[in-house]
């Protein structure tokens, strides 16, 4: 696909207006030899950029490379784009957009807030700031409602419902106002604004069960889920987007929740393969799905403990080569460092790009080595954690290495002297071939008592106390 560079675009300064009347000369000026009427343009401004690209991709398939010139700005010419749902990818971090054929919509975001920072400009920006605002939303109402699995399913039912009048009257009035728009946008808008409260209405049964302190048979009536009657799980056009992909998941997690399985055994795992399996038609979402749940109960085991089961339904079900090849490496990953033995020496190399033995540099101290890689985990999330930790146990020594590493890459938010990353050469290497992250801890004897914990864990909070008073 044709890609429009505007490293000719200077003097872009902070004022949205001012950058779009940049954008918008620059692209009929620079760029009418491509017949401009028949094109649409996605540009804008990075601020405080994490990489020097943007990426552009519809359905998860990447379709265009913008680079961001010396002014953190970008400018991308599509000369035959189709309406619909697309993502933009900087750095680790995402979000959706809708273009129409001939739009020329403009960006605006600051890294250190991705989304709340998100504004949109040019032809195609009321659609955009419609669903960056209902995405803002449903995260507001995520945190609302976590106070409101407390109560009992009608007074539940009936919070949902009230937030359902309120977004669904909000969806009416923008589509009494722009009689033109398109059957096709007005779905989407509708599934942003009602679908992450359907989402919570499945969840609602496993966020009671999970509560300690709530044991019950929970008494439904008929109109608790009655959103099912006008949604099916097998959209395939939908899959991709965030709000139908999260119903769709909350969905499945609340048929296997009710076949009585705990949430945290490989018995609910193994079930929920076979459900996303059963449900999704399209094979790439379905094989995206998979890997995705697999990673993720993995996780939150925090262990090296891989279930064969698991593992076999997996592999059956998955018919993407490549992950299975992941899993297939993961799970041999696991089993090269034994726990209860001293954690063989290896090299990292700090960022002075001088070589230095794990042995040496935990030596007679309780030591965390998270490895990290940024396709799997946020720099910003790990800093929260380790400068979490760090400040509670500061006894314990956190070495972070990043997989595949250079002396350009690291966590900024973090000491530089406490992080490093692996060259090829490094033994370490060979118990990190899925390159999916992991955390070691180890005793002040250099002995290895979790092999495989995971940062994203709700159990490393105890597996880091536990290490720090034994």
């Amino acid at each position: 696909m044709y890609f429009c560079n505007v490293m000719g675009v200077n003097n872009i300064n902070i004022k949205l207006k001012i950058l779009l009347i940049v954008f918008l000369s620059t692209m009929f000026s620079g760029c009418v030899k491509n017949t401009p009427n028949d094109c649409t343009y996605f540009g804008g401004k990075i601020i405080n950029p994490k990489s020097d690209n943007v990426v552009l991709y519809k359905n998860e398939i990447p379709l265009d490379t913008f680079f961001l010139d010396k002014n953190n700005s970008f400018l991308g010419e599509i000369p035959k784009l189709h309406e619909g749902l697309y993502n933009f990818k900087h750095g680790n971090e995402e979000q959706y957009i809708y273009l129409n054929p001939k739009d020329s919509l403009l960006i605006r975001l600051n890294t250190w807030n991705f989304d709340e920072t998100l504004v949109f400009s040019g032809i195609g920006a009321e659609r955009n700031n419609l669903l960056i605002d209902s995405f803002l939303e449903s995260e507001k109402d995520r945190k609302v409602f976590y106070e409101y699995y407390n109560l009992t399913p009608p007074e539940f039912n009936s919070k949902i419902i009230q937030a359902e009048k309120v977004k669904l009257d909000r969806y009416n009035d923008y589509v009494s106002n722009h009689p033109e728009e398109s059957d096709k946008f007005k779905n989407i808008f509708k599934i942003a604004l009602t679908y992450p409260l359907y989402s919570k209405v499945e969840n609602y049964p496993l966020a009671r069960s999970t509560k300690s302190d709530i044991s019950e048979n929970l008494d439904f009536s008929k109109y608790f889920y009655k959103h099912r009657d006008h949604i099916t799980l097998d959209n395939d056009s939908l899959m991709y987007f965030y709000a139908y992909r999260n119903y769709v998941l909350n969905h499945l997690y609340n048929k296997v929740n009710a076949l009585g399985y705990d949430i945290n055994s490989n018995e609910f795992t193994v079930n929920l393969l076979k459900k996303i399996s059963t449900y999704l038609n399209d094979e790439n979402s379905k094989n995206s799905m998979l890997r995705k749940i697999f990673i993720r109960h993995f996780y939150w085991n925090s262990s090296k403990t891989i279930n064969k089961n698991t593992v076999d339904t997996f592999l059956k079900y998955n018919t993407n080569s490549n992950d299975k090849k992941l899993i297939i490496n993961l799970t041999s990953d696991a089993e090269k460092i034994k726990e209860g033995t001293l954690l063989e020496d290896f090299k990292i190399t700090d960022y002075n790009k001088t070589q230095r033995s794990i042995k040496k540099l935990t030596k007679n101290k309780k030591s965390v080595l998270y490895f990290w890689n940024p396709k799997y985990i946020g720099k910003d999330f790990i800093a929260r954690r380790i400068q979490y930790f760090s400040e509670k146990y500061p006894d314990l020594r956190f070495i972070g290495i990043k997989i595949n590493g250079d002396n350009k890459d690291r966590i900024l938010k973090l000491d530089i002297k406490s992080q490093y990353y692996l060259e090829l050469s490094s033994k370490a290497n060979t118990f990190l071939t899925s390159q999916i992250p992991r955390t070691i801890l180890i005793n002040n004897k250099g002995i290895v008592v979790n092999s495989y914990a995971s940062l994203s864990s709700r159990n490393i909070f105890n597996q880091i106390e536990r290490l720090a008073n034994n």
